[in-house]
C-alpha cells in the first residue's frame, strides 16, 4: 500500500484513465486542479509529479511509469 494525498491520488487516477497519453502542465492544472496557469503556477504540477514518483517508482531518478516527455509534459506508462 502507498499513502497518497488527495491531490496525488487525483493526479494518478487522471493519468491512469488516459494511459500513454501525454499531458502538459497546463492541461493537468485545468483537468486535475480545476485551475488555470494564471491562477496557480505550473510548478505545482511538477512538485506533485516529483512527490508521486518518490512514492510509486522503484527508482524515482529513472522513472518507468510516470514519465516526462521532454518539452511536452507527463504520461503514465502502465
Amino acid at each position: 500500500p502507498v499513502e497518497l494525498t488527495a491531490r496525488e491520488f487525483d493526479l494518478l487516477a487522471y493519468l491512469a484513465r488516459h494511459p500513454r497519453q501525454v499531458f502538459s502542465r497546463a492541461q493537468l492544472l485545468k483537468s486535475v486542479w480545476r485551475s488555470e496557469p494564471g491562477w496557480q503556477g505550473e510548478a505545482t504540477v511538477t512538485e506533485h509529479v516529483h512527490r508521486l514518483r518518490n512514492k510509486i517508482e522503484a527508482d524515482p531518478g529513472r522513472p518507468r511509469r510516470l514519465r516526462t516527455v521532454r518539452g511536452v509534459g507527463y504520461q503514465l506508462e502502465p
